[in-house]
Parts: structure tokens; sequence; C-alpha cells
């Protein structure tokens, strides 16, 4: 099995994040990390702090030389595709060659309505996703781009210079729609991420993305599976160490450990020590 962390950029400072990202990058078990794209708290204090993802993975990504970098995931909502494949294919660069590129349909109403952003309906939003993701791919991997989509329209559209990683960086698609969102990560994306309350649930959708990965004919080989695994303030290594296994006997790849606030970086190495079996 294979590990990653997540910092959540709620209620915490920039440099307990860039300590955490640090301490991580020393340490070769953990192969990626991530944060997410939100601009509200999602738990506790709604109004309290929370740091922009993008604009942090660029200099985390300055700030480390290994470990992999990425937003877990991406709104689509809250960027045009083509400003997102500039900031992705800029912090790839920056990092040479560490971006996964996680993206999502969106979801946060609460965000939306404070910022005027418009929230579609579900099937609107998704429809939009597709656009986008096709964009992004598009974007990143030619020379130019035209798209004459329903909401996307792009004209012989650049994006220079182009990422370190080619023809893109790996795409991250995280949710759990069993008929919109593993349909797109079937037809693009390199990892699936989901947040599930049980191996069991997971082992479900598991086999809802095999069908659709049958039915466009994509190797479902071809695509790591990775959960969060939420890391508890005063944890018990033990149970930890047990949630993975169960998701690594339901055939996960990736458990990415979902770090608690003000995480300082001497978590890291006595989680690393009780999952490295495990690898």
């Amino acid at each position: 099995m294979r590990f990653a962390i997540k910092t959540r950029p709620e209620h915490t400072t920039w440099a307990e994040v860039r300590d955490v990202w640090m301490a991580a990058d020393e340490i070769d078990l953990f192969e990626s990390a991530w944060n997410w794209d939100h601009f509200y708290p999602l738990t506790g204090d709604l109004s309290g702090p929370n740091l922009e993802g993008w604009t942090m993975l660029a200099a985390l990504a300055q700030a480390t030389r290994r470990i992999r970098v990425g937003c877990q995931v991406t709104g689509m909502i809250y960027r045009h595709p083509a400003v997102l494949a500039n900031m992705a294919a800029t912090v790839d660069i920056i990092s040479e060659g560490r971006l996964e590129l996680g993206l999502g349909a969106g979801w946060n109403q609460h965000e939306c309505d404070a910022y005027g952003i418009e929230l579609p309906p579900l099937r609107e939003r998704f429809d939009r996703f597709d656009e986008g993701v096709q964009a992004v791919i598009a974007l990143l991997g030619q020379t130019t781009t035209t798209l004459e989509g329903k909401y996307i329209r792009l004209t012989e559209a650049r994006c220079e210079p182009k990422p370190v990683q080619r023809p893109h960086p790996p795409i991250t698609i995280g949710g759990r729609g069993p008929k919109r969102t593993l349909r797109a990560v079937a037809l693009w994306a390199q990892q699936w991420n989901s947040i599930t309350e049980s191996p069991e649930q997971w082992r479900g959708l598991k086999e809802t993305l095999l069908a659709h990965c049958a039915d466009v004919g994509r190797d479902p080989g071809e695509i790591v599976c990775s959960v969060n695994v939420r890391v508890e303030p005063g944890h018990d290594v033990n149970e930890v160490v047990d949630q993975v296994v169960a998701y690594r006997d339901a055939g996960v790849d990736l458990a990415i450990m979902n770090l608690p606030h003000h995480a300082k970086p001497d978590i890291l190495l006595p989680l690393a020590e009780a999952l490295a079996p495990l690898s």
C-alpha cells in the first residue's frame, strides 16, 4: 500500500502547514501531500481563517524537493478552466514535475452564496465539469485548443509554458457520485479519491467504477484508488493502522492520512513507522 498526508488549511497558520509538509518531504513513505480548495472553514467556526489552496500549493512546491503536491480537490466552479490550466502548468513547473491535479465539480453552497459565485443545479454542474476537464486536458497537452462546448468556448487558445509532466500532470477526480463522478473518473482520471464511511461502502463504489471502465473501454488498473483516513487529535496509532488495513484489504491503493488541526512535524515519524509494514 502507498501513503500520503493531507493538511486542512482551516483554523491553521501558514507556518504550521509549511513545517509539516517539509517534514513529510523527508519521510520517503509519504509520496504526496494535499490541501483543499475552499475559502471558508468546513468545520468549527465557519467565520474562522482558511488559507487559499492554490497559492499555498505554489509556495509549498518551492518549500519541498521530493514529495508530490496536490489540491484535493479543485472546485471547477471557482475558476475558468483556462485559468486553472495555466495555474496547473505553472505549479508543475515550480515543483519540477510534482503536481497532482485534483479536480471536482464543486459543492459548497455557503461559499458560493457569500461570494456571489453561481452554483448550478447538479446536472448542469456536472455538465460544466465534464467540459472543464476536457478543456484543461486539451490546454495542457495541445499547442492550441478550440472548443465549442455548451458552457466553455475556446478559440485557438494557448497555455504556455507547458507543464513538465506530459501530456499533463496526473488527474485526480474526487467524489463518490455513482453516475457522473465515477464515469468521469473512468474517462479521464489517473487517480480516484473518495471519503467513505466504511470499506464496505468503498467496495460498492469500486464495483460501480469498474462497470464504468468496462463501458468506456478503460483499463481500471490505470487508475489509482485513494481514500482519506482521518487522524484525530490524540489518536491511537493502532486504531489508525486498523482502518488502513481494512481499506487495504478492500483493495485501496493509496491511504491519505488526514492530519488534525495544528499538527506538528513530530506527528509524522511515529505514524510512518506504524504504517511502514503495510507498504
